[in-house]
């Protein structure tokens, strides 16, 4: 069946492909265990045609950050799933774990600056949208509107069209598989390139203690600030608070985590920019630094390390 849509264009070209992400060391059991077998579906990711293994993408992400760090480069690196896909297409369904829009006129009003960030992080960082079988189905057209019930998830497809239809465009060298950045930043070279840096945490709720409990786990100790951020609707009104948000972080900050939800394009993305370091969008790999997994609903795929 042809298509005309961005994603399909992509394979069909043979820049990209499908490919199970594995990663040594790395154990999904428990995940999968606690979600039940359908998550393996996401094992599945989409890879560069220059990209042989999970292993050579996550050397890569090293790679591009441990050179930030040294020749102070920006490099923002911002995952995206469900509730970006959501919040592009302008519906509601991206408030989820947090609220992130009043109504639907904020997202409208706040789509410009989400879409020059896009347009930023293109050209300087790492993409890492969340692209399985899963939800790059096609819904085919039904003449019968019962049939319509039987869904097909494309939710990744569209937001890719999205991107392409704003001249966003996915390359070897901005993307990087959604999986591959919460493995990198549960791994022990993250923990250990850290050690003795500048480390600023931009989230809504800090435990230090959590946070160095971590990093000592790995024989490893960074230098820890905080940055309080609002744990809702960054989203939609970080235009506001922008300002304020970038003067407390330390001069001297090395690297940003950051946990903000689907605002956290537009925060990794200005950091970077203002300070010239790495700004990780962390998610649920913050929470597990933070003492606070229950905050995700559950263990995540590609956060667990063997013998950790």
């Amino acid at each position: 069946m042809k298509t005309d849509s961005y994603f399909h264009r992509l394979l069909g070209g043979g820049n990209f492909r499908f490919d199970k992400l594995i990663i040594e060391g790395i154990d999904n059991e428990a995940v999968i265990k606690f979600h039940g077998p359908d998550i393996i579906k996401q094992e599945t990711c989409l890879f560069h045609r220059d990209i042989s293994s999970g292993n050579q993408y996550l050397d890569l992400l090293h790679s591009k950050v441990k050179t930030s760090l040294e020749e102070k480069k920006a490099l923002p690196v911002v995952r995206f799933a469900d509730g970006e896909y959501a919040f592009y297409r302008y519906s509601l369904e991206c408030n989820g774990l947090y609220q992130q829009a009043m109504n639907v006129a904020e997202i409208k009003k706040a789509m410009p600056s989400h879409i020059e960030a896009l347009k930023r992080i293109a050209s300087t960082g790492k993409i890492a949208p969340l692209i399985f079988p899963g939800n790059a189905q096609n819904k085919k057209q039904a003449l019968f509107s019962f049939l319509l019930r039987l869904k097909k998830d494309d939710t990744s497809i569209r937001f890719l069209d999205f991107m392409a239809a704003n001249g966003i465009h996915l390359t070897g060298e901005n993307y990087i598989p959604f999986y591959v950045v919460y493995a990198y930043l549960a791994s022990e070279n993250f923990a250990h390139l850290l050690d003795g840096k500048s480390l600023c945490i931009i989230n809504s709720d800090f435990h230090e203690d959590s946070f160095r409990k971590w990093f000592e786990a790995f024989s490893t100790c960074p230098q820890l600030s905080h940055v309080a951020i609002p744990d809702s609707y960054v989203a939609t009104r970080w235009d506001v608070i922008r300002d304020n948000i970038l003067s407390r972080i330390p001069e001297d900050a090395e690297l940003c985590l950051v946990g903000a939800g689907i605002g956290a394009l537009q925060v990794c993305v200005d950091i970077a920019a203002q300070f010239s370091i790495p700004a990780i969008d962390a998610g649920h790999v913050m929470n597990m630094m933070n003492g606070l997994v229950d905050k995700s609903k559950g263990p995540r795929l590609y956060t667990i390390w063997k013998g950790r």
